[in-house]
């Protein structure tokens, strides 16, 4: 059985890049590590103002409602620093080591 990921690309000033980095790994992480069923988050931050986040989830409807958790987290921790809409891309993971 194959799982699904979402991947998140956001844009951001880069003096913001600590802030949004604490917050995600402080308050994010153990959020969507509770979801059903869950099973890896990753985020990276270019330093540039531009950040990306992996999510697996064990189905599409769990991977999909991540969505729905990230998007209210952002508005409520990142509705200022944000500069664009995220770029979202979901789908079913079809090779990995």
């Amino acid at each position: 059985m194959s799982n699904f990921a979402v991947i998140r690309h956001y844009h951001f000033n880069a003096k913001d890049s600590a802030m949004i980095d604490k917050k995600i790994k402080e308050i994010f992480v153990p959020l969507i590590k509770n979801s059903k069923g869950f099973i890896r988050y990753y985020w990276l931050d270019d330093g540039k103002g531009e950040g990306a986040s992996v999510s697996i989830f064990k189905t599409k409807a769990e991977a999909e409602n991540s969505s729905n958790v990230a998007t209210e987290f952002a508005s409520k921790y990142f509705k200022d620093v944000m500069n664009q809409k995220r770029e979202v891309i979901e789908g079913l993971i079809v090779a990995h080591d």
